[in-house]
């Protein structure tokens, strides 16, 4: 029954917004009312500068992380591991604390991904910064990471759960970022 309970924490976890407390805490403007609208580390670079946004990022991966490590100690089970991985995950997407506006999942699926696999989240997050350092573009990196992952996880995790989690953090990531994608095809993606 316990190792059951860390499921709705890792969703409780998941929806802490970094990104709102951080510019909160900094006496910045809330992100959700401007640029993308989106509380992700991006848009907090946006409203905040490199500082508010690295706390950001690194908060949210380590949420995403925290959530599976702590599901791997509870319990020996994949399934745990797995639902609580998805738990934080759409936490972060549709936080409970902040009327399930949230983010679109790229860092804390990264932390999800180190936590499920150290190699798999490292070659994801690996592929982010080589994409990024050539294209400039956050949204393009995390698709390019995003629709590789599953194809990865393929090869690197061992464990079935893992790599169907891997491939529905994935689809949802890509699905938050139907936005940036049609501007991508437009031209229009800053």
């Amino acid at each position: 029954m316990f190792e059951w309970l860390v499921i709705p924490a890792a969703y409780l976890l998941g929806s802490v917004s970094s990104g709102i407390i951080v510019c909160k805490l900094m006496g910045f403007d809330d992100p959700r009312e401007h640029g993308s609208q989106n509380p992700g580390a991006t848009n907090v670079m946006r409203v905040g500068g490199k500082k508010a946004a690295g706390i950001t990022l690194f908060s949210d991966l380590l949420k995403g992380l925290l959530a599976v490590w702590l599901a791997k100690i509870g319990s020996d089970s994949n399934s745990i591991v797995m639902f609580s991985a998805l738990a934080v995950f759409l936490g972060n997407l549709f936080p409970v604390f902040f009327n399930f506006k949230g983010g679109k999942g790229v860092a804390t699926g990264c932390g999800v991904l180190l936590g499920l696999s150290w190699g798999l989240g490292f070659v994801v997050v690996l592929t982010w910064i080589t994409v990024f350092k050539v294209s400039k573009v956050s949204s393009l990196s995390a698709l390019i990471a995003g629709c590789l992952t599953p194809i990865y996880a393929w090869f690197i995790v061992t464990e079935p759960e893992y790599i169907f989690i891997a491939t529905v953090i994935s689809l949802l990531s890509l699905w938050r970022h139907k936005a940036n994608i049609m501007r991508l095809v437009q031209g229009t993606e800053a």
